[in-house]
This record gives C-alpha cells, sequence and structure tokens, in this order.
C-alpha cells in the first residue's frame, strides 16, 4: 500500500464511519475509510432466495428531524422514505388488540389506558414536549415515577413505550434523562418511524456514491491493528498492508474492537470502561413467505411477552419476490438470557407462537427463515449504570468517536448519524 496522507482517516465503516466519511468528503476533506469487512458494519442486507433480509429493522425514527433528512439534503442523497402507518400498529393484551399510542390519535383510541389515566398519559406527553418534563441524570425512569407518585396504569404505559423504543426488557433501568430527551423528539414528530426502500444496503449504496463522487478513497477488508501515537496526536493507523497516516482520525468501531487497537496508549484505561459495557442484545426472527397473508395491521407488539412482529414488505415491496412477504419478529432479551440455551429457545417458541396467533398459516408459505439469537441492536444498553462515550477525550485533540455507543442524538442509527455529524463539523471547525 502506497503511504498516502488523508486530512481525515476514519476506522470502520459501519452507518457512522460512512456518513462521516460522504460528509467531509463533499466539504473538500480528502479522506480514508477503513473497513476490515463489508461496508455497512450492523446495518447490512441479505439476499437469501430472492429475499433482502436486513440485520435488524431498518427504521428510522423521528424521521423529519433526524440528522439523517440533514445528510439527505447537504449531500443529496437518494432516499426512498416509506413512512410507517401509526393507524396499522396494534398492542396484542393477550385477549384483545388496541391500538399503539404512536401519536396522539392513537393514544386516545388505546384501550391500555383508561378514562383520567389516559388524561394524566397526555398530561406527561405534553410536558415532556414542552420541556417541563425532563427527568434526572441520577434517577431511572421508575425511580423518578414513584418519586413523582405517577399512578401505576400510566406507569405501565410509560414503560411499555420505553421498552418498545430502546429494545429491551428491563425498561424501569432506563436514566430519566434519557427517557424525556428521547420521548420529546418522538412526540414532537410529524413521522414517527420511517422505513428505506431497498433497505440498508441502498443507504450504503448512497454514501458511498457521495464518497467516490468526492474522490474519497475506501478500502474494504483492511484492518486496523492499531493507531500509531506520537507525544499528543494520532499520527497513523497501522494494517497489515503499511501505515495510512493523517492529520484528523475518527474511530467509529466499537469501544470492545477500540480498547484493541490503543493497547499500550493512554487511551487504553479510558476506552477499557466503555468496552466492559453490556449491548441490547435481541432475537431476531425473520420469514420470508411466498404469498402475502393480508391482515389489518403491519405491526404487533405482544406486551406481555416483549415481542414485536413487522411487516417490512407492506413497506418495503423491493425485499420480497412478486407476492411475496416478508415478516420481521424481534424478541427482547435479558442479559441473564444470554448464555442459557432453554431461555433462548423459549423466545424462539413464542416468536412462532405469536406468528401463529396473528399470521395463521406462515409455516405452509415459509420459504425461508433467517433467525439470529443474539443481534445486538445497539453497542450500549441504557441502565444507570451505563453512559454513552464521549466524541473525543481530552488525551489526543486530533482523535474522535463517533457509533450508537457515543453521545447524540436519538437511539440506535440516530446515535450513529448525530455522533458523526457532530464529529464532522468539530473537524471542519478546525
Amino acid at each position: 500500500m502506497a503511504t498516502n496522507h488523508y486530512d481525515v482517516v476514519i476506522v470502520g465503516g459501519g452507518l457512522a464511519g460512512l456518513s462521516a466519511a460522504a460528509y467531509l468528503s463533499s466539504r473538500g476533506k480528502k479522506i480514508a475509510l477503513l473497513e476490515r469487512g463489508a461496508l455497512g458494519g450492523r446495518a447490512v442486507t441479505l439476499k437469501i432466495k430472492g429475499f433482502n433480509f436486513n440485520f435488524g429493522a431498518h427504521a428510522i425514527y423521528s424521521r423529519d428531524t433526524s440528522v439523517l433528512r440533514t445528510f439527505e439534503k447537504e449531500l443529496d442523497l437518494h432516499i426512498d422514505w416509506q413512512d410507517f402507518n401509526p393507524n396499522k400498529a396494534k398492542y396484542d393484551l393477550g385477549d384483545a388488540l388496541t391500538d399503539v399510542p404512536a401519536n396522539l390519535q392513537g393514544l386516545f383510541r388505546t384501550k391500555v389506558l383508561k378514562g383520567l389515566d389516559k388524561v394524566m398519559f397526555t398530561f406527561e406527553v405534553l410536558k415532556t414536549m414542552l420541556k417541563m418534563e425532563t427527568g434526572h441524570p441520577h434517577l431511572s425512569i421508575q425511580k423518578w415515577m414513584e418519586k413523582k407518585h405517577v399512578s401505576e396504569d400510566v406507569q405501565e404505559m410509560m414503560l411499555t413505550l420505553a421498552s418498545s423504543n430502546f429494545f429491551t426488557r428491563e425498561p424501569e433501568k432506563i436514566p430519566s434523562d434519557v427517557f424525556f430527551q428521547y420521548y420529546r423528539r418522538l412526540f414532537t414528530t410529524n413521522k414517527p418511524v420511517a422505513y428505506i426502500g431497498g433497505g440498508w444496503q441502498a443507504l450504503i449504496d448512497e454514501f458511498v456514491r457521495v464518497i467516490e463522487q468526492n474522490n474519497g478513497t475506501i478500502l474494504t477488508k483492511t484492518k486496523v491493528e492499531s493507531l500509531r501515537v506520537e507525544d499528543d496526536r494520532v499520527v497513523a493507523a497501522v494494517t497489515a498492508e503499511g501505515e495510512i497516516t493523517g492529520d484528523e482520525f475518527i474511530s467509529c468501531i466499537p469501544p470492545k474492537e477500540m480498547v484493541k487497537v490503543f493497547k499500550d496508549t493512554k487511551l487504553e484505561h479510558a476506552i477499557s470502561q466503555y468496552a466492559s459495557y453490556d449491548p441490547t442484545y435481541v432475537v431476531v426472527y425473520d420469514v420470508g413467505l411466498k404469498n402475502r397473508i393480508d391482515v389489518p395491521y403491519t405491526y404487533i407488539y405482544d406486551k406481555q411477552n416483549n415481542i414485536f412482529i413487522t411487516d417490512i414488505s407492506y413497506y418495503d415491496t423491493t425485499c420480497v419476490p412478486e407476492g411475496g412477504q416478508l415478516l420481521q419478529a424481534t424478541a427482547y432479551i435479558n442479559q441473564s438470557d444470554l448464555g442459557n440455551k432453554e431461555n433462548i429457545e423459549q423466545r424462539k417458541a413464542e416468536i412462532e407462537q405469536l406468528y401463529d396467533k396473528h399470521f395463521p398459516g406462515w409455516r405452509e408459505e415459509l420459504v425461508v427463515p433467517r433467525v439470529s439469537t443474539r443481534a445486538v441492536v445497539q453497542e450500549i444498553k441504557w441502565t444507570m449504570t451505563q453512559k454513552p462515550m464521549p466524541t473525543f477525550l481530552p488525551d489526543y485533540r486530533n482523535l474522535f468517536f463517533a457509533g450508537d455507543w457515543c453521545e447524540g442524538q436519538g437511539q440506535l442509527s440516530e446515535l450513529s448519524f448525530s455522533s458523526a455529524y457532530q464529529v464532522s463539523n468539530l473537524i471542519l471547525e478546525k
């Protein structure tokens, strides 16, 4: 590899790395994007028997206020937005279905809350929207609700919402400030959830197009073994093929990998704290069916078992062969379930029961199932003992961090986009 010097070297080609590379190259920076495998990180699309399976849902939350919308406008990305229809979303209460309070209309129609509780919950939503309610960084949402004497039914509603948005079976552990920050955005948006036509792959292709148009360098199958440091600066990314030098560096790889790259540097200890954190794991069970099974809803959330099914192909028709259907089921799990095969098998059985209940006949139509028993939804699980990593640390001033384990706005992919946008602008302002 010819030693080439770059303005910015970006390590990791997931959504954070790709968006930072596209944005910086479009602003005239000479960039190199290094990825040890294929581009996209956890946001990949797999083609199996004519079906396009996304690793995890390719959903964008609060899309009208999302940083991805900012990237779309500023980089002229072509995104085929498919907006989720909240009227087609239902909660399964065991013996009945009811509307999901994804918007105020759903809130008034839902049977999860009755009478005065509905009014109280609406009041909580309103206070959140108006920033009258911001929570407290030292109180979990459970402790906060107890302190405020929130009624049990309203507590349950708030935790049910949090469970489905934070992909967790332990929503009570979410820090209350994180909770309210998130819901302020979600309640004030006009587009709570949107999918991308063509899945993650379509978005990855768009970022790559922008990077290549702006003469950026993308090196896949290039593993960074370490970052070489001199005094208070990072000077090079060391790979098996040679060194890649740069003025600024952005690390977009998860802390568990990052800690190896920073071995024997001042940062090793600081990063090891974040590397010890638990990610958010789920069981994902997708099914590709040869014929559609039409039901009146496109999203069903089993409140008791914390499982939801989305009819992805209703929104993104490109992901199935003609006449087919792609359903994605996601079951939240506790940390303790991970090493327990029995518990995981139990979760898979519960998913199949939910498919049986809401999509009868799916087994006869099944072409291809895809099961992932430890899918990482996000590199950080929101609890009182885990906090996101800053986008820079004082030790090396030309080194930045971006990804869904970093400080930023929103959750999931939105954290990747917002942290990437933030660090890109810090570099451009230098």
